[in-house]
């Protein structure tokens, strides 16, 4: 029943085949959904490269540079999406960056120029990628996020992190308000620790997971394509009456008091 023939969807976020939005984009592939994909430039081209060919089997239509630091880039992306798509359904954002020496030790040693930039990156490139969205999604649509628990209780190490999800889940609620006019869904998937390229900085990474592996519910973590499962159901009109909401995807760990 799960059927996206004939959606656009937008990914960011890919960064190697470990990301979770590698596995959401294989989900919305696999449901029939033509893909964008953008990726974070560098000097010598080697995330292009790389996430070009990880997603080559994917056939994307487009394949765009996203550095959402970069106001310019922003607006220049999204109009080539205007010029080439015209109008799309889906925005996925998986976008978040800390630091690593903001993700061990006391969080009150967390530096502005850290804090400034953890919730840039991770918080506020939501509003500034669904106000440049805004004019092309359709009727329908939907704008996807992902936060973590650390974001509503304090995580060892999570630090500005859980700062800057906190903004993004409250972001989600704002978003939603406003566009749900339009009839355009806004949520966010929390799901639980994953080992990926992102969360390799976080200190105790590795504990942590094994902690979720002992005490969730159904005693492991969760995988990539559990998460992109409910991605592409949250993109549906499955999901015609979902939005604002923050939905877990982590094996029931949220639910324990340990």
């Amino acid at each position: 029943m799960l059927d996206l023939s004939g959606k656009k969807a937008l990914v960011t976020g890919i960064a190697n085949n470990r990301s979770i939005a590698w596995g959401i984009a294989q989900q919305l592939h696999a449901a029939g959904a033509e893909l964008g994909i953008t990726y974070l430039p560098d000097d010598r081209g080697r995330t292009e490269s790389k996430v070009q060919e990880l997603t080559a089997p994917l056939n994307p239509s487009l394949f765009l540079p996203l550095n959402v630091q970069d106001a310019a880039q922003v607006d220049e992306t999204l109009g080539t999406i205007a010029q080439q798509w015209g109008n799309f359904d889906i925005l996925i954002h998986c976008l978040a960056f800390a630091g690593k020496e903001e993700l061990s030790g006391d969080f009150s040693a967390t530096t502005r120029e850290g804090y400034a930039r953890a919730l840039e990156i991770s918080s506020y490139s939501l509003i500034d990628l669904a106000r440049a969205s805004k004019p092309l999604l359709n009727q329908g649509g939907s704008i996807l996020t992902l936060t973590y628990l650390g974001g509503v209780r304090v995580v060892p190490n999570y630090n500005v992190m859980g700062t800057a999800k906190a903004a993004l889940e409250m972001n989600v609620r704002y978003l939603a308000a406003e566009f749900g006019p339009q009839a355009i869904r806004v949520n966010a998937i929390s799901a639980g620790p994953i080992r990926t390229l992102a969360s390799s900085a976080v200190g105790g990474i590795l504990d942590m997971i094994h902690h979720v592996e002992e005490t969730a519910p159904l005693r492991r973590t969760v995988t990539q394509m559990e998460v992109g499962n409910t991605a592409a159901f949250l993109s549906s009109p499955l999901a015609s009456g979902i939005t604002g909401q923050v939905i877990y995807v982590d094996s029931g760990y949220s639910i324990m008091g340990m």
